[in-house]
């Protein structure tokens, strides 16, 4: 059907072809080739492991700030925490949306990226859909209604936690910005002859941080994580608005499957691509055109 000389798409043919996609199960990866950044030792890792590498998936969102937002004022600043929390939860929603369209079981190696302007929050997720090779979830019963795991953990770290029988759930995620109080003239006037703590970021630092900490443990417990790995932060003021600070936290949730935590023994491992260059000293030309020994 055309409207004007355009067409218009037939919206029923497209849910059909949509829902028959995901009833097809998906060929075998080397029947349809590889896209992935992990390196070649990764790689291996997760098929000695049982894993295989799908695809290369991608989550982006970019959220509004509010103006006027960063303005002065007092305590948290909870528009701009709530754009954040919008954004990382949009992003990883479209991350495990295209983890499943290529019947991924998750999603290892994601690299988080985010960025706090002034009028709008961006958040990018990239990463490497994965599933087991037998195409049994080790999830078990719960795997049915679960969602595609997402993790930062690197390839090597996904294959060490299933080996002590755990397994990531889902990236935690918490934050927070708060206005840093204003100052009396008599504290600035000090501060700017000697050596004292600014105690007005310092208690605002404080507070961003056990904000993000709470609100990280609170979202890994949302999504099934009996604990966070691999915790990352940051914090300080906010470039373009001196007066209010941040505090960024985020890491992989985790959860034990086994009956017990396995031990896992360490093993030595010597590479042998050493990047540092040793040589002697003496066997380089001297400045008074010395023989090269």
């Amino acid at each position: 059907m055309s409207i004007d000389g355009a067409t218009t798409p037939d919206v029923r043919a497209e849910m059909l072809k949509g829902a028959q996609s995901l009833a097809t199960p998906a060929p075998p990866s080397n029947a349809r080739g590889i896209t992935s950044d992990l390196s070649v030792d990764e790689a291996l890792l997760l098929h000695a492991a049982g894993w295989e590498p799908l695809d290369l998936v991608c989550g982006v969102a970019v959220v509004s700030v509010p103006v006027g937002v960063w303005n002065w004022g007092r305590g948290a600043i909870s528009l701009a925490s709530d754009a954040h929390d919008a954004a990382v939860d949009q992003a990883a929603r479209q991350l495990r949306g295209e983890c499943g369209k290529v019947h991924g079981h998750g999603v290892v190696g994601v690299r988080v990226e985010v960025a706090v302007r002034t009028h709008h929050i961006d958040v990018e997720l990239v990463g490497t859909a994965v599933r087991p090779m037998d195409g049994k979830d080790p999830r078990g019963a719960d795997a049915a209604q679960a969602m595609p795991f997402v993790s930062d953990l690197s390839a090597r770290d996904f294959t060490l936690l299933q080996r002590a029988g755990w397994i990531p759930v889902g990236l935690a995620f918490g934050a927070s910005f708060v206005y840093a109080p204003r100052r009396t003239a008599g504290a600035a006037m000090k501060q700017t002859t000697q050596n004292i703590e600014l105690t007005n970021y310092t208690q605002a630092m404080y507070s961003a941080r056990e904000s993000a900490m709470e609100k990280m443990q609170r979202s890994a417990l949302q999504v099934g994580g009996q604990g966070v790995v691999e915790v990352k932060v940051t914090e300080g003021p906010m470039s373009f608005a001196r007066h209010a600070v941040g505090f960024t936290a985020w890491g992989t949730a985790v959860r034990l499957m086994a009956d017990a935590h396995q031990f896992v023994r360490p093993e030595v491992v010597l590479p042998l691509d050493d990047a540092v260059v040793t040589f002697e000293a003496e066997s380089l030309r001297g400045g008074g055109g010395g023989r090269r020994r």
